[in-house]
């Protein structure tokens, strides 16, 4: 089998001025999703094809579309899909994901929570507290992890309420 981890990615031929003149440009345009793709893959390779990998890097990624490209080439490598919704758009990748962290910031309490009653499924009449139920379930939650209720952020609890 020939060994490919010692065959460069390119070789760059030419007046050595020139060469030189351009060897900083190609290597930036390809050492950034070289690098995240053989990330991306060393993560594919260590979890095995069975387990999904969700990239969610878009904050943390450098330049003004390294999270658009780091997206793009964490796919390549092979995880699922991306938290990224343009690139998922521009380049086909699965979305998945969970609320954005400014959103779960920006609640206090439940009294900030607009729609609290939610219809219930299945067509049927009336109204349920969602606020209420889901106050109810914390409370079951904290008690089975033997924490109090007043331990947790109200503001989170009604930013998922309201999400």
């Amino acid at each position: 089998m020939y060994d490919l981890t010692q065959e460069p990615l390119m070789k760059v031929r030419g007046p050595l001025l020139v060469v030189q003149l351009l060897e900083t440009t190609l290597l930036c345009l390809v050492n950034y999703g070289s690098l995240v793709a053989t990330n991306a893959a060393r993560f594919r390779l260590a979890v095995g094809p069975e387990k999904k990998l969700l990239e969610m890097g878009l904050r943390r990624a450098q330049g003004p579309d390294g999270g658009l490209s780091a997206s793009r080439y964490s796919y390549i490598g092979g995880f699922d899909c991306t938290s990224n919704v343009l690139a998922g758009r521009r380049f086909g990748i699965p979305v998945a994901g969970t609320v954005a962290h400014s959103y779960v910031a920006s609640f206090t309490s439940t009294d900030e929570v607009l729609d609290q009653a939610l219809q219930p499924a299945g067509g049927r009449n009336g109204h349920v507290d969602f606020v209420s139920v889901s106050q109810s379930w914390l409370r079951k939650v904290c008690h089975l992890l033997q924490i109090t209720s007043q331990s947790t952020n109200p503001g989170e609890l009604a930013a998922f309420v309201s999400y």
